[in-house]
């Protein structure tokens, strides 16, 4: 007799195959649901450049893990999952020998190959010869490095894409545009009183017609409470505005303030010295990430930051900012404020993000990619004459412990900072 309900085994339903790819499918379906909710509420509350933000940034992960992935399939290894995200299991699907799918926590992701150390004992003896640790060292070098070379062939590209397309602004050369406005501390802004916009082109100041920026500064400067006419070009248009430039008194010199400031000329490069200027400036910023993490770990600075934590640094040097990590929130918040301020500062704050964390990958502890690195480099070392030496990785486990406890400490303290003193907006 044919039985077409599920399969009662102890009084359990088993679910046949195409019971698991459907139920699998409404999981899928839900999940892009949920996406697509979240993405339209985003689009109604204007939020929606910090969530494309962590929809670039989820995508930079999965690269950096689909690199480990590539690397394996290529060297031989077998690679059993490939998941975003980490803990429960929301859904997933399995194609030839790997399982991929999403799981609950979106903070990272990860590929799982076997045999990456020789704390692995259930491995089948006719995959053992496929494992990472069987690899020749070459072939270990490629995977364990395969994510760091992503993130900077991405800051590579990237920077490219600024210094060509969409071009990098020269403060040294102001343009007659208005690029922001702003405020003096008591929260005046004569400009923004006279109904100055950003994109305004000025024309002319007090009857006279300027060509440059240097032009408007002395007119300004010269003219504290007195009401100056500015013409502006605006939608095609001349406009008339009547701003009173503030009093500032600085250094013992009377001066007049509007809050204008003037849009950078933006300049491009062709694609061959781009490229040598961003191999240039990945260099100068993987120096400075890696004196960063450096400064970071000083006894000075955790002291700093544990005053911080305990609200024991009550009056905070804006030079602290630099000082610590900035978590998920923070990046978020920070990803706002670089929509608002232009496509270049976003690009430029993808481009950060992937060279601090290549650099950071490269700290030689497990489990971060470095470990992995060092390890078999040192069993490299260490074999002789045809005999392979390999480490006991189970010894070093105690450090590789205290280094994830590290790492969720920071986390979790970076959030806490990130939501009762968030670091000040650096486009400013």
């Amino acid at each position: 007799m044919t039985q077409t309900s599920p399969t009662l085994i102890h009084d359990e339903p088993v679910m046949t195959d195409p019971d698991v790819h459907s139920a699998e499918r409404r999981k899928l379906l839900l999940l892009a649901g949920i996406m697509a909710g979240g993405i339209g509420l985003s689009l109604m509350t204007g939020t929606f450049p910090v969530v494309a933000f962590c929809f670039a940034m989820a995508a930079v992960v999965m690269l950096h893990e689909a690199a480990h992935f590539a690397a394996a399939k290529w060297s031989g290894m077998k690679a059993t999952e490939f998941f975003f995200g980490f803990g429960p299991r929301l859904w997933s699907v399995r194609k030839g020998e790997t399982e991929y799918g999403i799981k609950a926590i979106p903070f990272g992701g990860y590929v799982k190959i076997i045999g990456m150390s020789n704390l692995e004992r259930d491995i089948a003896p006719e995959d053992e010869s496929r494992t990472y640790r069987q690899a020749s060292y070459p072939k270990r070098m490629l995977v364990a490095m395969a994510g760091v070379a992503t993130h900077f062939t991405m800051a590579f590209l990237l920077l490219v894409l600024l210094l060509t397309v969409v071009g990098v602004p020269n403060y040294d050369k102001p343009s007659l545009t208005v690029g922001s406005l702003s405020r003096l501390e008591t929260g005046q802004s004569p400009a923004t009183d006279a109904g100055f916009k950003v994109g305004d082109r000025i024309l002319a100041v007090g009857g006279r017609a300027v060509a440059n920026w240097d032009a408007v500064l002395p007119l300004v400067r010269e003219s504290p409470e007195r009401p100056l006419a500015f013409v502006v070009e605006r939608d095609g248009q001349q406009v008339t505005l009547t701003a009173t430039p503030a009093r500032l008194e600085r250094d013992g010199v009377t001066r007049g303030f509007i809050g204008v400031g003037p849009k950078p000329e933006i300049e491009k490069t062709n694609p061959i010295a781009a490229s040598g200027e961003a191999i240039a400036d990945i260099w100068d910023l993987s120096v400075g990430s890696l004196k960063a993490l450096g400064s970071f770990f000083t006894p000075s600075a955790l002291r700093d930051y544990a005053g911080e934590l305990t609200n024991s640094t009550n009056n905070k040097p804006a030079s602290a900012d630099d000082q610590r990590f900035v978590s998920v929130v923070g990046v978020a918040r920070i990803a706002g404020q670089a929509a608002e301020s232009g496509i270049f500062n976003v690009v430029y704050l993808l481009v950060l993000l992937n060279i601090f964390i290549g650099v950071f990958n490269l700290v030689p502890l497990l489990p971060l990619d470095g470990g992995h690195v060092a390890i078999g480099t040192y069993e490299r070392l260490r074999s002789r004459a045809g005999r392979r030496y390999q480490a006991d990785v189970g010894k070093m486990m105690p450090i590789a412990a205290a280094v994830i406890i590290v790492l969720v400490l920071i986390g979790v303290s970076s959030i806490y900072l990130d939501i009762v003193k968030p670091v000040a907006n650096p486009f400013q």
